[in-house]
């Protein structure tokens, strides 16, 4: 027992054989100063109590209330020990459980991603193959654009069948011939084997379209 101990009614040490109690309300007292007062009533604080006989088989938590500070500290920092190990025992195996699960569930992701990327690929190469035939292919044109170049040597049928002759009347060509031919004349008849004078104008040389 620690040294500080005393009774507190005689305020004497633990000696020899001498027995020390502990009431519910928090005193010590002595064997002997315990037998002059009144049964079951605190002789300090006067209120009724319970006592404990204080020896090693006393309960272990009413003897740390006597233990050293160091020994305390020992005892519960052995306890905190296990305590620590205990929680971080269960901390671990939690976080493993939940590791676990994670990896489950990116797995999962991971599968459902593929499958959904499978149809948009498949979607993607149709959507490419459709636009690649709806692209009209560009031959180059047979009928030449400039004038058509014959070697020396082709014959006049073959250059013939190569020109273009454009049957199509144009107003520039109607409009030339009609200033071509802005007046006629006749003449009278022949007489004695003589050409008789001019009969008549047909019409006044003016510009078409005047």
């Amino acid at each position: 027992m620690a040294g500080w101990v005393f009774c507190n009614r005689c305020f004497q040490p633990p000696q020899g054989t001498a027995c020390f109690s502990l009431t519910n309300c928090g005193h010590v007292y002595c064997d002997v100063c315990l037998r002059k007062g009144k049964r079951d009533e605190c002789l300090i604080c006067k209120v009724p109590c319970r006592t404990v006989l204080l020896s090693k088989r006393t309960d272990s938590d009413i003897q740390a209330l006597f233990m050293g500070i160091d020994g305390l500290c020992r005892k519960y920092a052995r306890e905190t020990s296990q305590v620590l190990e205990f929680q971080e025992k269960h901390r671990r195996r939690l976080l493993a459980f939940y590791g676990e699960k994670i990896s489950q569930l990116e797995e999962s992701l991971r599968k459902s991603a593929l499958r959904m990327g499978q149809p948009q690929s498949v979607r993607l190469s149709q959507q490419t193959a459709c636009s690649t035939i709806k692209t009209p292919v560009s031959t180059p044109s047979t009928k030449p654009n400039g004038p058509l170049f014959l070697p020396p040597d082709s014959s006049a049928s073959a250059r013939v069948e190569s020109m273009e002759v454009d049957l199509t009347p144009s107003p520039r060509r109607k409009r030339e011939v009609a200033t071509g031919l802005t007046r006629i004349s006749l003449l009278s008849p022949p007489r004695d084997g003589r050409m008789g004078p001019l009969a008549a104008a047909l019409a006044p040389e003016h510009p078409v379209g005047a």
